[in-house]
């Protein structure tokens, strides 16, 4: 029993936001590409698989993240209770467990298509190096928006077989919600973070936090639009958008408060409702 407990710490199970922020982008591009005057059953098979291979992946780099970051995790205050870190799970043992969940993520993914199932394979080595980057770049927020939302791209050749640049559109605009909300995750260790040496966004733009995230979220608001449009979307859809966009600009920009490692956890977690309000959106144009 004490085992199973420490495997949902270790994978993070208890905090689901980190899955959802996985799972969103895959449901965005389902949705986008999916052609909802066919079988419904389809659209509804994918979306289960794409949240198993979310919660699935997400585990998996977890583990793999404390594996490579044990010794900084045992020095911050925040992750030095972790089981790697502490020592209650060897690295051996997590590495067996990061294995088995990539087995049953590969499981899943085989149902997909070879083009999506190509393209899923080839981001495997930028999401398991993506923990290395905060010892050697400033951004290693952008290389977790290239990771994250990379099921952006998958949901739709999923269903299309084939790449668009609306996707893309999407896809780059996405990079710029992580880019915001992990600089904000970042705040709540960054006393420990550049005291051990460690880079992030957060670091970098720690003199003017407020101006780069209100320059994150324009550009994705600007692209989540030009994409919207590409789409031949109706305008009930650039109406429904102004809340989840006023949601980043005058909930997450207003209350952001980068001393306050609460406020920052709170204000994160805030964006699994951006990412519900989107989809949802999304679905109801999509179904006029």
């Amino acid at each position: 029993m004490n085992q199973i407990k420490l495997f949902i710490e270790l994978t993070r199970l208890k905090k689901p936001i980190g899955f959802m922020l996985l799972f969103w982008p895959c449901a965005w591009g389902l949705t986008l590409a999916y052609d909802f005057s066919s079988d419904l059953n389809n659209y509804f098979f994918y979306l289960i698989l794409f949240f198993l291979g979310s919660v699935l992946m997400r585990s998996a780099g977890c583990i793999v993240n404390d594996i490579l970051d044990k010794e900084f995790d045992s020095r911050v205050l925040r992750t030095r209770n972790r089981p790697i870190a502490s020592g209650m799970i060897s690295a051996r043992l997590g590495i067996l467990y990061a294995v088995s969940l990539c087995v049953m993520a590969f499981l899943v993914l085989i149902n997909f298509n070879l083009l999506t199932i190509i393209l899923a394979l080839g981001s495997m080595p930028l999401a398991f190096t993506y923990p290395l980057m905060k010892r050697l770049t400033y951004w290693p927020q952008l290389f977790l928006g290239v990771t994250f939302n990379y099921g952006l791209i998958l949901g739709w050749t999923a269903v299309k077989g084939g790449m668009d640049f609306v996707p893309i559109i999407y896809y780059v605009g996405a990079i710029f919600w992580t880019l915001g909300y992990d600089t904000i995750y970042g705040y709540q260790d960054i006393k420990d973070d550049e005291i051990i040496g460690l880079k992030s966004t957060s670091i970098k733009f720690k003199n003017n936090a407020k101006q780069f995230l209100f320059l994150c979220y324009a550009i994705l608001s600007i692209l989540f639009l030009l994409g919207g449009y590409y789409m031949n979307f109706d305008n009930i859809y650039f109406i429904m958008i102004i809340i989840p966009i006023s949601h980043l600009f005058f909930y997450q920009l207003k209350n952001f408060d980068q001393n306050s490692p609460r406020e920052c956890l709170k204000i994160f977690k805030s964006n699994n409702m951006f990412g519900l309000i989107i989809l949802i959106n999304i679905l109801i144009v999509k179904n006029l």
